[in-house]
C-alpha cells in the first residue's frame, strides 16, 4: 500500500488568469501522448469554432462551454496521466479571482502546487493569493513554470527577476521544496523536453520536476483517526463502525478511544469489502469491530494516541468566499467537519491576512476572497486536530443555512508562516 501512495502524485495548477495554466497542462498531456484521437479531434473542432486556427491546448482541460466561449477556466478540471515512473492526478484550478473558492477546492488534496506565471508581468496579486492559500492548505512543495518566455525573447534577466520574487515569497510561506523553470507552454519549451532557447538554464523540465517530486508529503499526522460515517448492524447481532481512515493506520488489537464520549476500547476486527484485514491504512474506507458495545453514531470519531482535542471553541484560519462579508453575528452558519454538521457562530474576527506583506491586520469582517483569523463557537462538541497535523480532522467548511451554499473553507489553528 505504501508503494501505491508514493507512485501517485496529486498536483494542483495555480496562478492568475491568462498566465497559461490550462495551456501548460494541455501541452503536458499532448506531448506525453495522454489523449485519445477523439479527444484531440474535439479540441481541434473547438479551436476552429472559436476561429483560433491552430490547436488551442487550453481546451484540453477547459471542458465547459462557458469556459471555451470566454477563454477562462471556471471549474476545477481533473485530468489523469501516467508516465513510466508514476501516475498523476492533475487539478487545473481557475485563476480568475471570482473562482478562488474553486482553486481552494483543487488544492485541498494536493501534494504539490504547479504555479504558472507570465514572465512579462511577474508575480501578480492573484498568484500570491493562490500560493498563500496553497501554503495554508498544507502544500509544502511547488514547481513554478515561468511561462511565455518566448514573449520575453528568452531573456535570462527577465527569468531571474521572477526567480528572485519566488525565492522571497516561498521563504515567507515556508515551502520546503521549490523548482523554478523557464517555459513556453504554447511552443512546448522545457515542458516535456529541454529547450535550445534557454542555453543558460540547466535544470529539469516541468515533467522531470513532477516525476522527481515527493508524493504523499502531507500525510504526516500522528495517531490514527476514523470519523464514523455509518453504523452497521451485523447479522447475528452487534454493530461495527465504518468510515475513512486518516492520520495513521489502525491495526487489530489497537487500543482506541471513542470521542467525544471518551470511551476506551480495543479493535477486535477490521473489515473491508466483506473481507477481514489485520490493518486499515490511510485512505481506506474501513469497518471497525470494537470489543465493547458503545452508543457511538455518525459524527463521532475513533482515534489512537495522541488523541485529538474535543472542543466547542475553535481558533481557525478562514478563506471567505461568501458575497456578503463575514462578521460577528452576521449570518446563520453551519459548520461541516468530517461527518459531523453543527450550527456555529462567529465569536470574534481577530485579523485579516494582507496578501502583499503576509502580515495580520486588524479587521472586523472578512470580504469575499479574504483570508482571516477567527474564533468560532459551535453548538455541538467537535473532535479536531490542528490542520498542520491532519488535513482531514483539521479542516471544515462553513455553509450558509439560508441558501445552503458553501461560503468558507476553514483550517483549525493558524498557518505556520503567520
Amino acid at each position: 500500500m505504501e508503494l501505491a501512495t508514493k507512485d501517485l502524485l496529486r498536483l494542483a495548477t495555480i496562478g492568475s488568469v491568462d498566465d497559461g495554466k490550462s495551456t501548460l497542462i494541455g501541452r503536458l498531456l499532448v506531448d506525453t501522448r495522454q489523449l485519445f484521437d477523439d479527444q484531440l479531434d474535439a479540441v481541434v473542432a473547438a479551436s476552429e469554432k472559436r476561429g483560433i486556427g491552430d490547436l488551442d491546448l487550453s481546451f484540453v482541460t477547459d471542458g465547459l462551454r462557458a469556459e471555451r466561449e470566454q477563454g477562462i477556466t471556471i471549474d476545477v478540471a481533473y485530468r489523469y496521466a501516467t508516465t513510466p515512473t508514476r501516475k498523476f492526478i492533475i487539478a487545473d484550478c481557475p485563476g480568475h479571482v471570482s473562482y478562488t473558492r474553486n482553486m481552494a477546492t483543487g488544492a485541498s488534496t494536493a501534494d504539490l502546487a504547479l504555479a504558472v506565471l507570465d514572465v512579462t508581468s511577474g508575480l501578480k496579486e492573484q498568484t500570491r493569493r493562490h500560493l498563500c492559500i496553497a501554503a495554508l492548505l498544507g502544500v509544502r512543495s511547488i514547481v513554478v513554470a515561468v511561462n511565455k518566455m518566448d514573449m520575453a525573447a528568452w531573456s535570462e534577466i527577465a527569468f531571474q527577476r521572477v526567480v528572485d520574487q519566488i525565492e522571497t515569497l516561498s521563504r515567507e510561506l515556508g515551502f520546503t521544496s521549490k523548482v523554478v523553470i523557464p517555459v513556453s507552454a504554447l511552443l512546448g519549451d522545457n515542458v516535456v523536453t529541454s529547450s535550445a532557447n534557454t542555453p543558460w538554464y540547466a535544470g529539469p523540465t516541468v515533467l522531470d520536476a513532477l516525476e522527481a517530486s515527493e508524493a504523499g508529503s502531507w500525510e504526516v499526522a500522528q495517531g490514527a483517526r476514523l470519523p464514523i460515517q455509518w453504523v452497521l448492524r451485523q447479522p447475528g447481532g452487534g454493530r461495527t463502525y465504518a468510515g475513512m481512515v486518516s492520520g495513521e493506520a489502525f491495526n487489530v488489537g489497537d487500543r482506541v478511544t471513542l470521542l467525544p464520549a471518551n470511551v476506551e476500547t480495543t479493535i477486535r476486527a477490521i473489515n473491508f469489502g466483506g473481507e477481514s484485514r489485520l490493518e486499515a491504512v490511510v485512505g481506506l474506507a474501513a469497518d471497525l469491530d470494537l470489543a465493547d458495545e458503545t452508543d457511538a453514531g455518525r459524527g463521532d470519531l475513533i482515534a489512537t494516541a495522541p488523541l485529538p482535542t474535543v472542543t466547542r471553541e475553535l481558533e481557525a484560519t478562514i478563506c471567505w468566499f461568501g458575497e456578503r462579508p463575514l462578521s460577528v453575528g452576521g449570518q446563520r452558519l453551519r459548520l461541516k467537519h468530517t461527518t459531523k454538521s453543527t450550527p456555529v457562530r462567529v465569536q470574534a474576527i481577530t485579523g485579516v491576512i494582507d496578501i502583499a506583506s503576509l502580515s495580520i491586520k486588524d479587521a472586523a469582517s472578512l470580504a469575499t476572497n479574504e483570508i482571516g483569523l477567527a474564533t468560532l463557537l459551535t453548538a455541538d462538541a467537535l473532535v479536531v486536530d490542528d490542520y498542520r497535523e491532519d488535513r482531514v480532522t483539521g479542516s471544515f467548511v462553513l455553509i450558509d443555512e439560508v441558501t445552503n451554499a458553501t461560503v468558507a473553507a476553514g483550517m483549525v489553528g493558524h498557518a505556520s508562516f503567520l
